[in-house]
């Protein structure tokens, strides 16, 4: 090695991590991590799909996931039930394990999958969905390979989400085998929570004898309009935790405007379509089949707009992926081979999944295979675009590529419903699953882990995401009309349908008026976007939340009351006192979804076996 390659090296940003930062030979990707994180991801992936039934979001899962290991451990260690240290990377490859599991619910994965289910009133066997939900998760793994040292060693994209959980690592590990007092605190109020919305899980929906009594499932207010009590246009405060705990999350903006247009919509325009005759019934499923395609159009022209807005991005990413394939100049050997993924795992990788997903597209769907194969060189597209647009921003838009790759499906087989949706939850799943792993590989970056370590770690929460996510749904959903109740208003699979069935009925089968207000909420989506990137920063935050008011028309009025509440809490808390809002907020919130949201289909299961009462 010339004076010249090696000072060369040295000034390398990877050169200086691999000396700097790298810790070699730590204790990483153990097999107490491996299943820990398989448990808590598996538990995080349960919460999680009863929370997106519920609202349409998948909450995060890394940080919550992070306290949970943490704090098991101190306590395992304090019985001495265990005698060996658990680190701060083992900690982190427990993440990668359970971020792969907990995010099984996303991608599309729990919006398509009903979506089709609520259309045709089928589904293929739990056994072939496992497969299915693997395949697609695992390729977004492999895709995630090549682009890696580009994204994150080279260019140091923020990642913020992996850099917030680095940060929350740091501050449970403070020294060997002691954790900080804040990080004790994140535990207490995690686990209290928890705990209390176990206990409202239990009190309000399990019946017998044992039981002293039962909590409401909503409080209704005293009032009315129309002729109708506030409760039939589903307006209430409900008595669930988990809406108030996500609310918390999702942040006031948000939630404020989600109230904004849940009063709007039934208190206004529902009472309007019930005049008109265009809705039958005053009830929230007779209401939600109008008002889902406004919903879909303000949310599809919002997400398209700002992920065209992002051209920079998008144009890197496929500079990046050209780069792909340009030959290489031979030169001496890289050091970091000995910690990447070798680069041949991203083509072996397709080479072995991407005949599963055509031959599973054939199979169970019908989708011709020359068709399926397009969704093979469209994954890997999307998956680069995900995973930078992620990096730069921490929003992955999967509602911008998954209706992206319907309306491509829409072109090449018009009126193939299973093909428009199936095949968008391919390149939707592979883009978030390529995102999360990115995610979980800068807080590795940051912390000095093994990336190919974390890379294997990946791939066993995705199988256990898949095993758990399959049955919990069928115990959930038993059949289709589940979806769209006030139970399970399920507003992302409402929209998915929705955009896959204008494009394949077209827009002429809506009556006139909810046509009209189709292109309304086109336009105000379009509207907010282009507001959003106009105003100055620091006024950014006052313009409308097109996901609040989207989502408000495809859930209960309910919901928003309650979403509201937890936000509002939140905000107060953070004003009030911002290290008490640092330490309490999200733990209290993640505390709550985690704690109703399994006890929920603990009850669920008891009531299916016949031991408790409906």
């Amino acid at each position: 090695m010339t004076a010249e390659t090696q000072a060369t090296n040295e000034a390398d940003p990877e050169h200086v991590w691999l000396r700097t930062v790298y810790q070699k030979g730590a204790r990483q990707l153990t097999t107490r991590a491996v299943l820990s994180g398989m448990v808590i991801g598996g538990v995080m992936c349960l919460s999680n799909l009863y929370v997106v039934l519920k609202t349409g979001w998948s909450m995060g899962v890394t940080v919550t996931a992070c306290i949970l290991a943490y704090a098991t451990f101190r306590l395992l260690s304090a019985l001495r039930l265990t005698n060996a240290h658990f680190g701060i990377l083992e900690n982190n490859a427990m993440s990668s394990v359970a971020s792969a599991a907990g995010y099984m619910t996303g991608g599309g994965n729990m919006a398509a999958v009903p979506a089709l289910f609520l259309l045709t009133g089928s589904l293929p066997s739990g056994v072939w969905l496992v497969l299915w939900f693997s395949v697609i998760a695992a390729l977004g793994v492999f895709a995630a390979i090549p682009i890696k040292r580009q994204l994150i060693n080279v260019e140091a994209l923020p990642f913020p989400t992996g850099t917030a959980t680095a940060e929350t690592l740091r501050s449970l590990h403070v020294t060997q085998g002691e954790g900080s007092e804040e990080g004790k605190s994140k535990a207490r109020f995690l686990f209290g929570a928890a705990g209390l919305g176990a206990v409202v899980a239990v009190l309000r929906d399990a019946k017998a004898a044992f039981i002293p009594f039962n909590l409401p499932k909503a409080i209704h207010f005293p009032f009315s309009w129309g002729g109708y009590a506030a409760k039939d246009w589903s307006i209430a405060l409900d008595g669930s935790l988990i809406l108030v705990g996500a609310g918390g999350i999702i942040g006031f903006r948000t939630c404020f405007w989600m109230l904004v247009g849940g009063v709007g919509c039934y208190g206004g325009l529902a009472p309007y379509l019930v005049q008109s005759g265009i809705v039958a019934k005053v009830e929230y499923k007779s209401i939600v089949n109008a008002t889902l395609w406004p919903a879909a159009a303000l949310m599809l022209a919002h997400g398209l707009t700002a992920f065209a807005f992002q051209w920079q991005s998008v144009a890197r990413s496929f500079a990046g992926l050209a780069a792909l394939f340009r030959k290489k100049s031979a030169a001496a050997v890289d050091p970091l081979d000995e910690v990447e993924c070798p680069a041949w795992w991203f083509p072996g990788g397709f080479l072995l999944l991407g005949p599963v997903v055509v031959l599973l597209m054939s199979v169970l769907f019908g989708i011709p295979w020359w068709a399926a194969i397009i969704a093979l060189p469209l994954s890997v597209v999307m998956g680069v675009v995900a995973s930078r647009v992620t990096g730069e921003t921490d929003v992955t838009p999967t509602k911008a590529l998954g209706p992206a790759t319907q309306l491509l499906y829409g072109a090449v087989l018009p009126g193939h419903l299973p093909a428009n949706i199936m095949g968008a939850n391919v390149t939707g799943g592979v883009g978030l699953h390529a995102a999360d792993l990115l995610t979980d590989l800068k807080s590795g970056y940051l912390l000095g882990a093994n990336p190919r370590q974390q890379f294997i770690a990946q791939l066993f929460g995705v199988l256990a995401g898949a095993i758990v996510v399959v049955p919990a749904f069928n115990l959930l959903v038993p059949e289709a009309s589940v979806l769209g109740s006030d139970e399970f208003p399920a507003p992302a699979v409402q929209v998915w349908a929705g955009v896959s069935k204008i494009l394949v009925d077209g827009v002429a089968s809506l009556h006139p008026t909810v046509r009209l207000l189709t292109l309304i909420g086109a336009c105000v989506g379009l509207g907010l976007a282009l507001a959003e990137r106009s105003v100055p920063k620091q006024y950014a935050r006052y313009v409308p939340s097109a996901p609040g008011l989207g989502i408000a028309l495809v859930v209960p009025g309910a919901n928003a009351v309650s979403m509201f509440l937890g936000a509002a809490l939140g905000e107060i808390t953070r004003l009030h006192d911002k290290s008490l809002g640092a330490r309490s907020v999200v733990s209290v919130s993640s505390g709550l979804i985690a704690g109703e949201s399994l006890m929920g289909i603990v009850v669920k299961a008891l009531i299916v076996a016949g031991v408790l009462a409906k």
